[in-house]
């Protein structure tokens, strides 16, 4: 029996539908499509704004092509959509919403996480097996860290996120983030412009008010008392031209800034489409002044345990999460034979190699048409 379950309508359009053959009342229609139904009382789409605090259900019921109320036309039971009346030859169209219907496309080339788990159940523990027992708590402990692990540098774990610069120049780091890949501004054409980190500038943990001693004042609490960072003032209220400009004559009478401009030319600092720096402090990221009300699109990585929809492992990465969990297992276990733990390290270590290859997604038709240009002749 093939591994997909659902038909091209719960794929490609996100509906079921059922025809009413009698006059019938509380009508109840199983949903057999991958996507979980959820009611109002349980979900809440984050693309469509809640009214007076009431909750989204992620799909929506038309019977004869007119929408349906929940909770008076219709109720989800049990994963079935239960209507409360229904005449003989009603055409009832069950529908996902928009984001819902997203979550499902391309599904397939994911395992989820928990059935990882079950299939190393499965395949590596029992008798007769490898590792004779293991608790499932611990192999949940030993797949997460894996999980975490391959998300850093074998997974396709990057997000991204489409952000406009506001007039404080500092956006906020995301909820699930861990490091950033990189961060670039988008023009009028949709081109995007690399920024990059600085170090001309810093965002201070910590700025103590001091009296005229230099001594910092304290609290009724004894604790120090903290005012505006100066430096930060200073960097969001610069002329960027200043910095990276190569119109030297302008700047300084005529004399080098050091920075980026035209004599000495510092490539480190010879860069017009502005920096940004990851202010600790208030767990924002801060751009420099050249850059509001630009569009950014941020990207970055997370360890993919955030939230239940990243807990999926791509399947050209499977096998050496089960490597992985292998070697973990019994390598944290007393009395081992050690060749078995280092024949466990370097199987491990030889199936993320090949699942990273993997994961590279190396086209050699790409590769050919960048080399093209290789070829030029160069003309002097």
């Amino acid at each position: 029996m093939g591994l997909i379950t659902e038909n091209n309508a719960h794929y490609y359009s996100g509906q079921q539908e059922y025809v009413s053959d009698s006059n019938a009342s509380n009508v109840s229609i199983k949903w057999v499509g991958d996507v979980e139904l959820k009611s109002k009382t349980s979900y809440r789409d984050p693309k469509r704004p809640t009214i007076q605090g009431a909750q989204n259900s992620n799909y929506q019921v038309f019977i004869n092509n007119q929408l349906k109320t929940e909770f008076t036309d219709y109720n989800l039971v049990n994963g079935s959509v239960v209507i409360t009346s229904l005449l003989a030859g009603d055409v009832v169209i069950i529908q996902l919403i928009e984001s819902a219907r997203q979550e499902n496309y391309g599904s397939y080339s994911y395992i989820k996480l928990d059935d990882i788990i079950n299939n190393f159940i499965v395949a590596y523990v029992g008798d007769g097996k490898l590792i004779q027992s293991c608790k499932r708590t611990d192999l949940i402990f030993h797949a997460k860290r894996a999980m975490q692990e391959f998300s850093y540098d074998t997974l396709k774990s990057i997000k991204s996120q489409e952000l406009t610069i506001p007039h404080n120049l500092s956006i906020v780091i995301p909820q699930d983030y861990v490091n950033y890949v990189g961060m670039s501004w988008y023009d009028s054409n949709g081109v995007g412009h690399k920024i990059y980190p600085t170090t001309l500038t810093t965002n201070p943990l910590k700025k103590p008010t001091q009296d005229n001693q230099g001594i910092p004042i304290q609290d009724s609490f004894g604790n120090n008392i903290q005012g505006t960072s100066v430096v930060e003032k200073r960097w969001k209220n610069n002329f960027n031209q200043d910095i990276n400009s190569s119109n030297i004559d302008s700047i300084n009478n005529g004399v080098s800034n050091g920075y980026g401009s035209a004599y000495g030319l510092n490539p480190q600092y010879a860069n017009s489409n502005g920096w940004f720096t990851i202010n600790e402090r208030e767990g924002k990221f801060s751009f420099s002044s050249n850059l509001v009300d630009r569009l950014i699109v941020l990207e970055y990585i997370s360890d993919g345990l955030a939230y239940d929809l990243d807990t999926k492992v791509p399947k050209l990465a499977e096998e050496a999460m089960y490597a992985y969990m292998s070697h973990a297992v019994l390598s944290g276990r007393a009395n081992q034979p050690e060749y078995i733990v280092n024949r466990l390290k370097k199987e491990k270590s030889a199936k993320l190699r090949n699942a990273k290859i993997r994961l590279s997604n190396i086209k050699p038709s790409e590769i050919v048409q960048v080399m093209r240009g290789k070829s030029k002749w160069i003309k002097h």
